[in-house]
């Protein structure tokens, strides 16, 4: 049986020809509902339907927006004022 071969990729290399999907770079950021909720799933929709993303990691990311938004629902339901807002990075 062959053996795999693992191969490192040094930092700043690029691992293809083909651009970044937008939606990782939204996603590094923090999503605080609102415009960054609607952003992410633009950038989402549009790097799947492009092919930069495959559908696993879109429909991974529908399922953690869904959750998000279910938890928006239940802090405005029983909860007081706005769901969250993350501290701003230092």
């Amino acid at each position: 049986m062959a053996q795999k071969k693992s191969r490192a990729i040094p930092n700043g290399e690029k691992i293809s020809s083909k651009p970044m999907a937008r939606v990782y770079a939204i996603a590094n950021r923090p999503i605080n509902l609102g415009p960054e909720f609607a952003e992410y799933m633009s950038a989402l929709m549009s790097d799947v339907v492009l092919g930069d993303i495959t559908p696993d990691i879109c429909n991974a990311g529908c399922n953690a927006g869904g959750k998000l938004l279910k938890y928006a629902e239940l802090c405005m339901k029983y909860g007081k004022g706005k769901p969250f807002r993350l501290p701003a990075p230092e």
